[in-house]
């Protein structure tokens, strides 16, 4: 998968196991992905967070999650399911994709 794609592959995937984000939402995650200057792994965790706690995409959640792990001190995945651990964020997700 090509790096620059990977949000796009992921979105693409989670449309072909039958979550449907509308094209707003879509358009939104983008949005905030560019807004905070998040790599597209770091949107891809906000995502993941997201639906796994709110159970549908909520934007000021993902909105939250994502400020908060493209803090440049986050370089890593696991720092930024750690970083999301301490917050209540996160709660035994993988650390894969």
């Amino acid at each position: 998968m090509k790096n620059n794609h990977a949000l796009a592959y992921f979105l693409e995937d989670l449309w072909s196991k039958g979550f449907k984000l509308s094209d707003e939402d879509v358009r939104f995650i983008y949005f905030g992905k560019n807004s905070t200057n998040a790599a597209q792994w770091k949107a891809i965790i906000a995502v993941k967070v997201t639906l796994k706690f709110q159970h549908k995409f909520d934007p000021s959640f993902f909105i939250s999650v994502l400020e908060h792990i493209a803090k440049p001190e986050v370089k890593t995945k696991r720092e930024a399911y750690r970083s999301l651990e301490k917050r209540g964020f996160y709660s035994k997700m993988p650390l894969h994709k």
